[in-house]
This record gives structure tokens, C-alpha cells and sequence, in this order.
């Protein structure tokens, strides 16, 4: 009776210890966030007007938690964790100028990454794209800047050329 007692009290703080795992697992799992966004489809070029300008994505694909603010062009960010970022920019240069398509990732106003595709090259059509993986703190802003002298179009109805997505890979705590 007494290695039968000793055996089950073995098992009961076992499964306890899994039972807390698997709560801690799911707890941050709980908050998952997701966005992903595009130009309006209205949006024809866009240059900024001597200065640098957020790109604002108003077409919003999915917004989980709605941590991005479609107004501003911010994604607050939800909960502390890495996450995986991407950004694909595309010029298309109908007038006959060429054109630089360039945007930065920035988080907090300090950039993180720049896209740069063919800068003024000796055709009208430009694209770049980025995937990042960083470890961001709840609160955090994260934006794309169009840099002046930079463009971004949109090409027509449906057509999402333009995007910037973000989700949680896992949370940190």
C-alpha cells in the first residue's frame, strides 16, 4: 500500500507540472495577433510632399486584436514577443518619369530596415519586398515610412501590390 500511495502521489505531481505547463503555453498563445494590409484601391502614386511620410494601408485584410490603427498607418503592438514582419512596396511609373519605390521599416520612429529596389532605373516599374523577424515590447509602434523622393502606386481594383503584415511568432514574456 505504501509504494502504491508513493507511486500516485509520483503521478499527481507529474500531472500537475504538465497541467501547469500546458496553462503557461496556452496563456500565451491566448492573445495571438495577426494583420495584413494593402493600398486603398483608390490609391493611384503617392509621393511624398517634401518630407518623409507614413504610408497609411487602407485596405485592411485581417487585423487580429485590430492592433493596427488604419488612420495613423500604426501596428501597436499587443503583447511582448517576436514577431514576423513584411513589407512589399511597388512603383509604377505611367507619366514616362521613372521612379525610385523605397520605403523603411520603423519601429518607435527609428528605422529597422530599408527597401530599395532599382532606384531610378530605366524602367517605370519598381518593387521590393522584406521579411523580418524582431522581438518587439507591447506598446511598441510599428509603421513604413515612404521616404521623400520615393513612390508607392497601386495598380487597380482587387489588385494588392502594396502590403504590410505582421503576426506573432511567440510571445515573450
Amino acid at each position: 500500500m505504501a509504494r502504491m500511495k508513493k507511486h500516485f502521489e509520483h503521478v499527481a505531481v507529474e500531472m500537475n507540472r504538465y497541467l501547469t505547463e500546458s496553462k503557461t503555453a496556452l496563456n500565451l498563445t491566448r492573445g495571438r495577433s495577426a494583420f495584413s494590409v494593402s493600398l486603398t484601391n483608390n490609391m493611384s502614386c503617392s509621393v511624398p510632399a517634401g518630407n518623409d511620410q507614413l504610408i497609411i494601408y487602407g485596405n485592411v485584410l485581417l487585423n487580429l486584436r485590430g492592433s493596427y490603427n488604419v488612420l495613423t498607418g500604426i501596428f501597436t503592438v499587443p503583447q511582448s514577443g517576436v514577431y514576423c514582419l513584411t513589407v512589399t512596396i511597388h512603383a509604377n511609373a505611367t507619366s514616362g518619369t521613372n521612379v525610385a519605390s523605397c520605403a523603411r521599416l520603423q519601429v518607435n520612429g527609428t528605422e529597422v530596415v530599408a527597401l530599395l529596389s532599382e532606384k531610378k532605373g530605366n524602367d517605370r516599374q519598381d518593387s521590393s519586398s522584406i521579411v523580418v523577424a524582431l522581438k518587439l515590447e507591447a506598446g511598441n509602434e510599428v509603421a513604413v515610412l515612404l521616404p521623400n523622393g520615393c513612390v508607392v502606386c497601386n495598380e487597380g481594383q482587387g489588385q494588392h501590390y502594396n502590403t504590410f503584415t505582421g503576426f506573432l511568432l511567440y510571445a515573450t514574456s
